[in-house]
């Protein structure tokens, strides 16, 4: 595995019926993921004498006479291709430093107004995570016509892509046959050679993102796009943001609340983030989270007829072993596919298509299918089209520009988990202890940063958003993605926060199929009635 991956939060493989996300959603794999952001100049107060991270402190309540033509802006809506929603382009400073003086970023907005009865609640923003998930995407295809009515009858349901994601000016780095050799780029090197090899890959990633926006590569931090959402709430004659965050979406909500706690209305961050964890701490944590998602797969596998790991009572690291054994097959021979570009199902392919199944075990029957006939019939499609989906990846060969947003977000949120490839050599004993299966592939998809072209301007920090009202942090004990330890973290941070539990397997909780979270959290987007802290469902 080797790109920051993260892991959608991010995406692909489009869920239908009880949670449908898009492959933004699903993005989390690689431990840059959505850390804490500071942009130039950003807000954050100095660490303090003990070493504890930085706090992001809130921006003054008056607006500054730069800003002033972007909270006044008024919105042009118009339609926008798909049935009920609207669409318009809000401009934001390239800059919030120098607004007006380095040029503009022009955000992609997409809206559905609300159906009634009953009174609106003014708009519900709505972001999948990722970073580089299309909020749009997510608007159009699903919570604006899958979200529960009476959360549609009462609010106006909004989304904007970041800056530099999807429709907001999108930053591509590589085409789709450059992409398909990134992808297939063996991420666990065996040699000096393997290795040299994904660096090379990791440098023509990040010279690609250079070449294709020099200017806006600086400025796709998270503070920067949380900047944005203040100029959306206005531009929408809203007092208060009012936002649903998945994944690294929990992360924009936060660092909103942080900069903005007066103007935060009702907030859900859903499958939180740590803002405090520098990379190689959120890397490691995932790794293991992915670990406990792989276990129980492994449990419920072996459960099953012809489950292609195991028998019935093989236990999980057997299973572990097993799957281990059929990626170090595919390294040296990979399988046919079938594809039309010829693609063969490499082990890095193969990994990627596993760890996408991890984010909900909706996936797990597929996952089977698909692990059955590349280890029984040497047939790699079914893998293939996993990973596919995870990288977005459409059948001409063209990819959406997940990656390389979240790779440019990354990059910049937070400093290199690691700077060489000795580093990472070192810590794959830590790794491989947190996941004997995926260890190994997500520390070395962790050095990519490494080699950008652009340097971090964020840090660690906490977020505290005194004055905000309730928010809701909801965490799943079996999270692969986001572990439920960083929704513990970011609760205890966050001086508003109620700590909702969803005791279960995926990756988020809302939408899912737990009548108790869909309930509390209705309720309180309804009612503005916030869950007791520590109240669990199942």
């Amino acid at each position: 595995m080797h790109t920051n991956r993260p892991l959608p939060g991010s995406r692909s493989a489009r869920r239908s019926g009880r949670g449908a996300r898009t492959a933004a959603a699903l993005i989390a794999l690689a431990a840059m993921l959505g850390a804490a952001a500071c942009s130039p100049g950003s807000p954050t107060s100095s660490t303090s004498a003990a070493g504890d991270p930085a706090v992001l402190v809130a921006l003054s309540g008056a607006t500054p006479s730069g800003l002033a033509p972007y909270y006044e802006q008024k919105l042009k809506w118009r339609a926008c291709g798909v049935p009920g929603f609207e669409c318009t382009t809000l401009l934001a400073p390239l800059d919030y430093d120098r607004p007006g003086q380095d040029g503009d970023v022009r955000l992609a907005v997409a809206r559905k107004k609300a159906t009634g009865p009953g009174e609106r609640l003014g708009s519900l923003l709505v972001n999948p995570g990722g970073p580089g998930g299309s909020a749009i995407g997510y608007l159009q295809e699903y919570a604006g016509i899958g979200y529960p009515a009476e959360i549609r009858a009462r609010y106006d349901m909004v989304a904007v892509d970041p800056r530099g994601v999807a429709r907001s000016e999108p930053v591509e780095c590589l085409d789709g046959p450059a992409m398909d050799a990134y992808t297939q780029t063996d991420g666990t090197p065996d040699d000096e050679r393997e290795t040299a090899g994904l660096i090379e890959q990791y440098r023509k990633f990040g010279e690609g993102c250079g070449e294709d926006a020099p200017k806006l590569l600086r400025h796709v931090s998270t503070v920067e796009a949380a900047r944005d959402m203040d100029l959306l709430r206005a531009a929408l004659g809203d007092e208060r943001l009012n936002y649903v965050g998945a994944s690294y979406g929990t992360f924009l909500g936060a660092t909103y609340a942080g900069l903005f706690p007066e103007r935060s209305g009702r907030l859900v961050l859903d499958g939180a983030m740590d803002p405090t964890l520098p990379a190689r701490r959120l890397t490691l944590d995932q790794t293991a989270g992915f670990e406990t998602a792989f276990r129980a797969f492994a449990e419920n596998c072996v459960t099953q007829n012809g489950c292609p790991l195991g028998g019935k009572g093989t236990k999980p690291e057997q299973v572990g072993r097993n799957l281990n054994a059929f990626f170090e097959k595919l390294d040296a021979k990979p399988l046919p596919t079938g594809d039309a570009d010829g693609r063969r199902l490499t082990e890095s392919l193969a990994t990627t298509g596993v760890m996408a199944a991890m984010y909900d075990e909706a996936a797990w029957p597929q996952l089977r299918e698909a692990l059955t006939a590349a280890m029984k019939e040497g047939d790699g499609a079914g893998l293939l089209v996993l990973s596919d989906g995870y990288y977005e990846r459409d059948a001409e060969g063209r990819y959406s520009n997940l990656m390389s947003a979240n790779a440019a977000v990354n990059c910049l949120d937070l400093p290199p988990a690691f700077d060489a490839p000795d580093e990472v050599r070192e810590a794959l004993p830590d790794f491989e202890k947190a996941s004997p299966v995926f260890g190994e592939g997500l520390a070395w998809a962790s050095l990519n940063c490494a080699y950008w072209p652009v340097g971090h301007t964020g840090e660690p920090h906490r977020i505290v958003a005194k004055g905000a009202a309730p928010i809701v942090v909801v965490g799943t004990t079996r999270d692969p993605a986001t572990p439920y330890r960083w929704a513990q973290s970011l609760s205890r941070q966050l001086s508003s926060a109620r700590l909702l539990t969803y005791d279960g397997d995926g990756h988020t909780a809302y939408g899912r199929g737990s009548d108790c979270i869909d309930r509390t959290i209705n309720a309180y987007l309804l009612r503005g009635t916030p869950p007791t802290d520590g109240k669990r469902c199942s």
